[in-house]
């Protein structure tokens, strides 16, 4: 019983910690998701940067469009994360009672956190493409979820996953796992609810693991935004063009194209930022709630289990 309250403590906390930071830094993503999914040679650029797409929404008065997809992109990262971290304790706990190990090693605990991963990424893409197509979309002419899933075939539907499968990897495991390991050194002895990170360690962990994951995978990453992008406007472009760009061959040659080698690492500034401040944000959070989720949970666990014994002796 102990393995299924640290797993579904870790799962909830990760899951409010994550809609707490997609709700605070949405309006930073669309903006960020807009112009990376614009690949166009230089002198046809809508957005020569970032805060183009700000300015659009404001000059259009369509400032609240900055939301548009909100309600999805919220049900995608409760649904990815609550599935990653009970995911990723169920597996590490597993592994653990199946070894007989006390402690897990980098190599297993890579293959854990990859498991868990590819099992959200697979049960989300949906809805993360979903997203993605709201979220480019023209401001104000964004379609509903169920409207949008619709329109799309299931083919469609999964378009980026073998991206998004190759981005799981999460380099904040490892290093919390050695915050963790030093910590854990210095008690001996003493057993206690899962060990919760200080709010500065949890700031730093995130920011700096995410950054260097963010610098190595971006051309990846931009590639999986151009095609779960929404249709394009752009005049001239034929259907066999944006037919080819929904594959990682086909958007890896658009960019090459139009936009030269740098073009990989257009956005790369917006996406470092809003990634930073997500995962720290999140790991914060959900630091923090795990030890109180911890607790409501063991004394649910003793309600539920010691209640009816004492009201059969009586």
């Amino acid at each position: 019983m102990e393995l299924d309250l640290e797993s579904i403590a870790e799962a909830t906390s990760g899951a409010i910690g994550a809609l707490v930071s997609t709700t605070v830094l949405y309006p930073l993503d669309t903006c960020k998701t807009k112009y990376q999914a614009e690949v166009r040679a230089k002198h046809q650029q809508k957005y020569r940067n970032i805060s183009d797409v700000l300015w659009e929404a404001i000059s259009t008065r369509q400032v609240f469009s900055l939301y548009q997809g909100l309600g999805t992109k919220n049900l995608q990262s409760y649904i990815s994360q609550f599935i990653y971290f009970y995911g990723y304790g169920f597996f590490k706990r597993l592994y653990l009672k199946k070894s007989g190990n006390t402690n897990i090693g980098a190599k297993a605990n890579l293959l854990v956190a990859a498991a868990a991963g590819a099992c959200t990424v697979i049960v989300i893409q949906p809805l993360d493409t979903a997203s993605s197509k709201m979220q480019t979309s023209e401001f104000g002419k964004a379609e509903g979820l169920w409207r949008t899933l619709s329109k799309s075939t299931w083919r469609e539907a999964f378009d980026g996953l073998g991206i998004s499968l190759l981005l799981t990897a999460n380099p904040s495991i490892q290093l919390k796992q050695r915050l963790l390991k030093g910590k854990l050194g210095s008690k001996t002895g003493k057993a206690s609810s899962p060990e919760a990170l200080s709010a500065f360690s949890a700031f730093m962990l995130g920011a700096v693991s995410k950054c260097v994951a963010t610098i190595l995978t971006y051309p990846a990453i931009r590639c999986k935004v151009m095609i779960q992008a929404a249709d394009s406007d752009e005049f001239g472009k034929s259907e066999a063009d944006k037919k080819s760009q929904k594959t990682i061959s086909g958007a890896l040659f658009a960019i090459w194209k139009r936009e030269g080698p740098l073009g990989f690492f257009k956005g790369l500034q917006a996406q470092i930022v809003k990634t930073v401040l997500s995962s720290a944000l999140h790991l914060m959070i959900k630091e923090k709630i795990t030890r109180t989720t911890w607790i409501l949970l063991i004394a649910l666990k003793r309600y539920v289990f010691v209640t009816p014994v004492r009201l059969k002796s009586t």
